[in-house]
């Protein structure tokens, strides 16, 4: 059964296993209408006691998540607060992590900044080792991440990898995202759909109790605090404000974010020459 919710579609390919797929044209970038249908999606997954497994995909092959809306359209979701009374992008990440239910991110094209950052707070990740391509480009656009990426990515590739991936601000392809820890495996495109429903599908299969009492010993000795990841998202809006973030972020839209075309198929090829446009 398939259901419409805005930029979210829930696919019940059983009741213990749902596919959950991005579909938010042209790009899939994360504005205030996918936070929404994921805050609607972690409302029916607490509801769902038969559910083991969620699995997340794109509706786009090119772009998984694109990065965070960034015209300003969606700042709202930064001020309002989810039941947990965090604000609504650190909410939806935390829930997701702490939650019952299993989360896979089935990665199939771009996935960059804040959908980096959703894809690290799912329990496993799996790319597409040819189209795959994964970034946390915030520092080349003159802000930091803020919704996990300095928090999360340390502790599953280690300090010299994060530096390398956040202060380096380029695109990585799936084979090094997987040596690097950043996802369980890099898979040939053709074997990726078939390998993560074989594993929903198993998944799915087991009893619920030993499954959330697992996750929630892994969970204590492998998440980060959410003090420090509100440290991280105050740290970001804070250089939202900053004249020279400003600048690159307006060098960025001249270019062509949040449209089709170069800008956003090679952000990170992009970002190392933002200063050209201003010499």
């Amino acid at each position: 059964m398939t259901e419409s919710a805005a930029t979210v579609r829930i696919i019940q390919e059983t009741p213990a296993y749902w596919r959950a797929v991005f579909d938010n044209p042209p790009l899939n970038v994360v504005d205030h209408t996918v936070f929404e249908g994921l805050q609607d999606l972690l409302a029916r997954m607490d509801a769902s006691p038969d559910l083991r497994v969620v699995v997340f995909e794109s509706a786009d092959p090119d772009f998984y998540l694109a990065h965070f809306d960034m015209s300003g359209r969606s700042g709202s979701i930064a001020k309002a607060a989810g039941p947990t009374g965090l604000t609504t992008p650190t909410d939806t990440f935390v829930r997701l992590t702490k939650s019952p239910v299993v989360s896979i991110a089935k990665i199939r094209g771009r996935v960059r900044g804040v959908g980096s950052e959703f894809a690290l707070a799912c329990d496993m990740r799996f790319a597409s080792r040819e189209n795959a391509v994964l970034g946390q480009p915030e520092v080349g656009a003159g802000v930091i991440p803020g919704g996990g990426g300095t928090e999360r990515l340390p502790l599953l590739t280690g300090r010299g990898r994060a530096l390398e991936i956040i202060l380096g601000a380029d695109d990585f392809d799936g084979d090094t995202a997987e040596r690097y820890g950043w996802v369980n495996r890099s898979l040939p495109d053709s074997d990726l759909d078939g390998f993560v429903d074989t594993l929903a599908r198993r998944l799915a299969s087991f009893d619920r109790r030993p499954i959330e009492t697992a996750k929630n010993l892994v969970n204590q000795v492998s998440l980060p605090p959410v003090d420090r990841l509100l440290d991280g998202r105050g740290a970001f809006a804070a250089t939202l404000a900053w004249p020279e973030t400003q600048q690159r972020v307006a060098t960025l839209f001249k270019r062509g974010m949040q449209q089709e075309g170069d800008l956003e198929n090679r952000f990170g090829a992009h970002l190392a020459t933002l200063l050209d446009d201003q010499a």
